[in-house]
């Protein structure tokens, strides 16, 4: 998708309303994908506004009505991969990492919100802000084994904390949730319905006491429905406990329940590879004592992903730039995974470390 013709300064509108600064991702054509342009304009208001005692809330959101950010500029990791252009790689993953860790750690509150599709890239700047708000239309996911990735930008850090066994399930699948089931799986904390969107932002800007967003937003928040996730745990929890994606697969299949068996049709479909190092990442994140930890190890994993490694080139390639959706992963099969592939991943050892 094109920017019509939005320039690099225009992809992120940075401006201050009283003592609310704003943020909105601005390539709606593209579902506000996100690209390096962006990401340095981000961090560099960030730079602004972060001695600036006139700015006391940031309110991060995406033009458009189609959603705060359906993730990363695939095409353009694509085309870095088959280049094999790493450098270039590792410099946009270093940059987007740090904007990554730089949200959950600002000292001004960030409120942000998740108004219809937030999915990989976009779950890196929603997932780790304070305040994390979405709508009725909203459509969280991690849905990188999709094209033969592993979640990052800190997906691993939020799936490792879901209830039960949400983490793997949401992680190998790419499932999407709607409001209920993102708060329901901890990757929101508040549903502001969509109405209630510019009331509530004006609301942040104007207010004449120094409350700060933590009460403002209650008084905007709505209960959820009930969490489908929620209903499913059951199944989701004793399929998705086993060792291997091997096993997993085997307990689905023993099911019962209709979506279990459509679980296990999606699960052999996806790329062997990158099903297996998703779900070791997750579970090695389980001990891991800050969502710094998780980026360096997704750090790792997406440069070995993006250097050594064909389903990620394929995957893109067939659900993005020829959308024949009809990959052609390397191994095809899970018995043809060799046992030490998952161990590769992890000592992995990228040229430039994530954190200098």
């Amino acid at each position: 998708m094109g920017d019509g013709g939005i320039t690099a300064e225009d992809k992120v509108v940075v401006r201050a309303e009283g003592s609310l600064g704003r943020l909105t991702l601005n390539r709606p054509k593209a579902i506000n994908a996100l690209d390096l342009d962006m990401i340095r304009a981000l961090s560099a208001a960030l730079d602004g506004w972060e001695r600036d005692r006139d700015i006391d809330t940031i309110v991060l959101d995406g033009a458009g009505d189609r959603g705060l950010c359906a993730g990363g500029d695939v095409r353009g990791l694509y085309e870095r991969t088959v280049g094999g252009d790493a450098e270039a790689s590792a410099l946009f993953f270093r940059e987007e990492y740090a904007l990554n860790a730089r949200i959950s750690e600002y000292p001004t509150p960030i409120v942000a919100i998740a108004d219809g599709i937030t999915m990989g890239g976009g779950i890196g700047l929603a997932g780790h802000a304070p305040f994390r708000v979405v709508t009725e239309r909203s459509k969280l996911a991690m849905p990188e084994t999709r094209i033969g990735f592993t979640p990052d930008v800190g997906g691993t850090w939020l799936l490792s904390r879901a209830p039960g066994r949400l983490g793997e399930y949401l992680g190998l699948t790419g499932a999407v949730m709607d409001a209920a089931d993102a708060v329901y799986a901890g990757f929101a904390d508040h549903l502001v319905p969509t109405g209630s969107l510019e009331g509530f932002v004006d609301a942040l800007a104007t207010r004449a006491d120094p409350s700060g967003p933590a009460e403002l937003v209650l008084l905007f928040d709505e209960t959820p429905d009930p969490s489908r996730l929620a209903t499913a745990r059951a199944w989701i929890d004793d399929a998705f406990a086993a060792d291997t994606v091997a096993e997993i697969i085997e307990r689905l299949r023993a099911s019962a329940e209709p979506e279990a068996q459509a679980t296990a049709d999606l699960l052999e479909e996806l790329s062997p590879t990158g099903l297996s190092v998703t779900l070791e990442a997750i579970r090695r994140v389980r001990g891991l004592p800050s969502l710094r930890d998780a980026l360096a190890q997704e750090y790792g994993l997406v440069m070995w992903f993006a250097t050594t490694q064909p389903d990620l080139a394929e995957g893109i390639r067939a659900q993005v730039v020829d959308k024949d959706r009809s990959p052609r992963w390397q191994p095809a099969s899970l018995a043809e995974l060799s046992p030490d592939a998952t161990a590769s991943a992890f000592s992995f050892a990228p040229t430039v470390p994530l954190w200098s």
